[in-house]
């Protein structure tokens, strides 16, 4: 269920930064000749698209994260017995 859920938010946010690049893209291609009178103009791709595309990688990222952490596995993890082992003070006596 772990991977369905992560596949799922990987894809949405692929999908949707894909979508969100390519209409900001069209938008600033199209408004060139524009954009040259008025340099202004070219926030207003960045502003409408960027927003999508900021939570589109959020979820992808939040599913890259859902797809690694690893299954049943307890919240304190202990050290394994070489590097506890490491870690002790030397015992001088």
């Amino acid at each position: 269920m772990k991977g369905l859920f992560g596949g799922l938010l990987l894809a949405s946010g692929i999908l949707l930064m894909t979508v969100s690049g390519l209409c900001s893209l069209a938008i600033t291609v199209a408004g060139l000749s524009e954009a040259v009178k008025d340099p202004g103009l070219f926030i207003y791709p960045l502003l409408f698209g960027g927003v999508p595309f900021a939570i589109g990688f959020g979820l992808f990222k939040w599913g890259k994260a859902v797809l690694r952490r690893p299954d049943d596995t307890p919240a304190e993890h202990s050290a394994p017995a070489e590097v506890a082992r490491i870690s002790e003070p030397p015992n001088d006596s």
